[in-house]
């Protein structure tokens, strides 16, 4: 348990560096412009897309999953240490796209061995899993405090404190290369997971025919919208509560405030999300044992839709408009937790022992690949259409949008996911 903790801790710690400051970085810093950034942020996708058939196969046919896991941890640290000093745009790219390819595959196979290695699932993995979001709480106020302390020039302008804040942001790539050739070190030290053995047929092909059965294919088919929708999420909410701040009394010293916290450079209030995470997959241990895995579905994708109408009609509901959106952001671990988190427990459950390596690969292609890919897109085009004619923002269409979407993912996953906690026995196998 101590090791796969410390596993999970490092493994968000690394993404968790430098993926809330990038835009600030690319743009401050580097010069460059929102659509350039805009494919930046989709190549993430990109490496999930292509976990399955790559990471996937090979720790389910060839190698050890620890040792799968130490090489690419220490590549990807030699990597992401280069994001601090390229200048190049497509440089950047290239090596964010080698990166992606690397990094992404890791998140689905840490989920695979620990699976592997904890004698109830029910108990356990939430108790492990939770240990990531404490590693990406971590290391980002740790990030806000560096760039506070050694980055924020005195007496400068607000220009010029951003400009430093961006320069300092080179610090964070730094930090993560640096937790990933930890990482990588520490992985040699996993209980051994060997793939399985004699199975000589494609991993991921075997694994594709196993999901096209219930209640995997529902869950698959939901979960692309749901991932858009939890993208959606990342790339307006920033913005969307900057407006609203910008609109409380005594600002100044709300923001001296938070930066006394969270330090500089971060999303704030958006860290909520991540702390009611961790309470959430506290109690998950005693709550995925009481309640079936669609119960605890549908109060996910509840989660989902009730947080966009709350950003949505913020100015039309009695409560104060901060304590809204608190309650809407900490929602975030309700989403987390009851979708995703016991998604990847449904496909460990329903698939064999020799492909679950795959299987874990290919929902994370939905989630951190189509997700992430078609999501920035579809909240792009979104964004455009909600501004008015003075390109003044309209947030109620912008976030009523994904709010209907997921109330017809509710109705679907009403409708065609079979009841019951465990329906196949593929993973008794």
């Amino acid at each position: 348990m101590a090791r796969l903790s410390a596993m999970m801790f490092f493994q968000y710690a690394i993404w968790g560096a430098w993926l809330p400051l990038m835009y600030q970085f690319l743009s401050t810093h580097r010069g460059f412009t929102d659509g350039e950034i805009g494919y930046l942020f989709m190549i993430g996708g990109v490496g999930a897309v292509f976990a399955p058939f790559i990471a996937g196969q090979i720790a389910d046919r060839y190698f050890n999953t620890e040792r799968y896991l130490a090489i690419s941890h220490i590549v990807g640290g030699v990597l992401v240490w280069q994001l601090a000093w390229i200048e190049s745009y497509w440089l950047f790219f290239a090596f964010s796209l080698l990166y992606s390819l690397i990094y992404s595959p890791t998140l689905a196979l840490t989920n695979s061995l620990s699976f592997h290695h904890l004698p109830d699932r029910d108990r356990d993995f939430g108790r492990v899993r939770l240990w990531g979001t404490i590693g990406w709480i971590a290391v980002g106020i740790g990030i806000g405090q560096w760039l506070l302390h050694n980055h924020t020039p005195q007496n400068a302008t607000d220009v010029e404190r951003l400009a430093a804040h961006a320069r300092g942001i080179m610090d964070a790539f730094r930090l993560s290369a640096i937790l990933g050739i930890v990482m990588g070190l520490f992985c040699l030290t996993l209980p051994a997971t060997p793939p399985a053995r004699g199975a000589r047929s494609n991993a991921t092909f075997e694994a594709l025919g196993e999901v096209r059965r219930q209640p995997l294919a529902t869950l698959f088919l939901i979960a692309v919208p749901i991932s858009c929708i939890h993208q959606f999420y990342f790339v307006h909410t920033s913005a969307f509560l900057n407006t609203y701040q910008a609109g409380a009394e005594n600002i100044e010293n709300l923001q001296k405030a938070i930066n006394a916290i969270f330090g500089v450079g971060g999303a704030g209030l958006m860290t909520i999300g991540q702390m009611a995470e961790i309470v959430v997959l506290a109690i998950m241990p005693v709550v995925a044992k009481k309640f079936s895995r669609k119960s605890l579905l549908l109060t996910g994708v509840v989660a989902y839709a009730l947080r966009m109408a709350l950003f949505a009609y913020v100015d039309v509901l009695p409560l104060p408009a901060m304590l809204t959106l608190t309650v809407g952001i900490a929602l975030h671990g309700v989403c987390f937790g009851c979708f995703i988190f016991i998604a990847f427990m449904v496909v460990d459950e329903n698939t064999t022992a020799d492909v679950r390596a795959s299987a874990q690969s290919l929902f994370g292609l939905v989630v951190f690949g189509v997700g992430i890919i078609v999501g920035s897109i579809v909240a792009g085009y979104i964004g455009n259409w909600a501004r008015g004619e003075d390109d003044v923002m309209n947030f109620t269409r912008l976030f009523s949008v994904p709010m209907w979407i997921a109330l017809g993912c509710l109705v679907a996953l009403l409708a065609f996911y079979p009841g019951g906690r465990r329906l196949s026995a593929a993973a008794q196998a």
